[in-house]
């Protein structure tokens, strides 16, 4: 079942749902980022915590490209 959500009778869940996905692959840097400065803080710098960073740093960036061509 679709349930449509009207803000201010402007936007319905399409167009909501196409804005969040345009903005998937940045959520995901933002999770790569987040995730290196907890590692940078509290000093655990491993290679495998660092590695995990840069790879969702990376594939956000690829995402992000990928599906703001997609999406339009």
């Amino acid at each position: 079942m679709i349930f449509y959500i009207y803000l201010w009778g402007i936007e319905t869940d399409v167009t909501m749902l196409k804005n969040l996905l345009k903005n998937a692959g940045l959520l995901i840097i933002l999770a790569g980022v987040i995730v290196l400065g907890v590692v940078v803080f509290t000093g655990a710098q491993t290679n495998s915590f660092l590695s995990i960073s840069l790879g969702l740093i990376i594939v956000g960036f690829l995402a992000h490209i990928v599906i703001h061509k997609m999406v339009e």
